[in-house]
């Protein structure tokens, strides 16, 4: 008889180190309700319920009423109910609460038990101990992700809101500048003059309306719950359509295009993609000298699109930061908050795709645009 009792504590006892163990690696709760489930059921024969809170109050699991309302029970006296323990003898289950006097996270049920079995309970409360102590550090590490989380967002939007307002007050007191000087002292100055404020003032206004356009859409994507709406659409068009804007700015045609005949459709919002591929087409224009290239290309169930010129090459170390809204491009000394670069990538990922920035061979960079290619395509629509 002594020695099935050692045999049995030095079984629980190898079964509580394996346990811990184990739970040394769980990081969600519902990982530790597994493990912990498993665990009960290699040491008692059960059934068993292991029940954990929910944030409405709701208890998890499938367990009957009368089992549910005996875990709010034990878990409302933070105590152990049933045979051997004082509270409810007349039950033919163990209750154990699994939390401590100041919270409370779930509870356990182990019926067809034997009350005489203290040794039985005493293994059942060190089972609940650890998982106990596993659900505070899941509880713990994930309140932490979330604060940090909190931090970090607060810094970004921080930053992000002293760029704006420096990109935005700089432009407005360019125009009310130059406004002034024209109203009140038109008669003083040469029509030269004249022509260069009101140059001025078209110039910052449209610099204006570029940056209040790109805030709009980023922080309407970055925070919209609905999908966008998709049509069938054809690159070419959109390209197209792109060209006959940024034309505006590009009067020595450093631009050049390459877009095949035949290319699938793909299902997009047109105007946002014209947005990006205008931001990507205005940065080329403004970083860089010489041709730039825009090819489109059909390539493994995608659709790439490279903007490619002669600028100054982006360090590799800078390939990730230089797709954040406030991530500034000082390859040039050109002002703005980076606020292109950020859209052209919520766009992109909220078509499914992405935006990449690699080194160009023989110097500059390429921005390329990968959108997925849904199948089928429309009937009777493909070129």
């Amino acid at each position: 008889m002594e020695t099935e009792l050692a045999r049995s504590s030095a079984a629980r006892a190898h079964q509580l180190q394996d346990l811990a163990t184990t739970l040394a690696t769980a990081t969600d709760a519902p990982a530790v309700r597994a493990l912990g489930l498993q665990a009960l059921d290699a040491a008692f024969a059960g059934p068993h319920h292991l029940s954990l809170l929910q944030a409405d109050g709701a208890l998890d699991g499938d367990a009957a009423a009368e089992v549910v309302e005996g875990l709010r029970c034990c878990m409302r006296e933070k105590a152990v109910l049933g045979p051997g323990t004082g509270r409810w003898p007349g039950l033919n289950a163990w209750y154990l609460p699994l939390g401590d006097a100041q919270r409370m996270v779930g509870a356990v049920c182990i019926q067809n038990i034997v009350a005489a079995d203290d040794a039985g309970r005493e293994h059942a409360q060190a089972l609940c101990a650890l998982l106990t102590q596993t659900l505070d550090r899941v509880h713990l590490a994930q309140a932490m992700r979330a604060s940090e989380a909190e931090r970090q967002r607060q810094q970004v939007q921080s930053t992000f809101l002293a760029a704006i307002s420096h990109d935005l007050r700089t432009p407005l007191a360019a125009v009310v500048g130059a406004a002034s000087a024209l109203q009140t002292q038109r008669d003083k100055l040469s029509p030269a003059e004249q022509a260069r404020l009101l140059h001025s003032i078209v110039t910052e206004a449209n610099y204006l309306s570029s940056v209040t356009e790109n805030t709009l859409q980023l922080v309407q994507l970055t925070n919209a719950a609905q999908p966008l709406h998709r049509d069938w659409e054809s690159m070419e068009e959109i390209v197209g359509s792109v060209l006959a804007r940024v034309r505006g700015h590009d009067p020595l045609r450093r631009i050049h295009s390459r877009v095949p005949e035949g290319l699938p459709l793909i299902q997009a919002d047109a105007v946002l993609l014209a947005q990006l591929l205008g931001n990507l087409l205005d940065n080329a224009l403004k970083y860089s000298c010489g041709a730039i290239d825009l090819v489109v290309q059909h390539r493994d169930a995608a659709m790439e699109v490279a903007v490619k010129d002669r600028g100054t090459p982006i360090p590799p170390e800078r390939y990730a930061s230089i797709f954040q809204p406030y991530a500034r491009n000082d390859r040039s000394g050109q002002r703005g908050a980076g606020l292109g670069l950020a859209l052209c990538r919520a766009i992109a990922q909220a078509h499914g795709g992405d935006m990449l920035v690699h080194a160009r061979s023989g110097g500059g960079n390429r921005f390329t645009l990968r959108l997925p290619i849904a199948a089928p395509q429309p009937a009777g629509e493909l070129p």
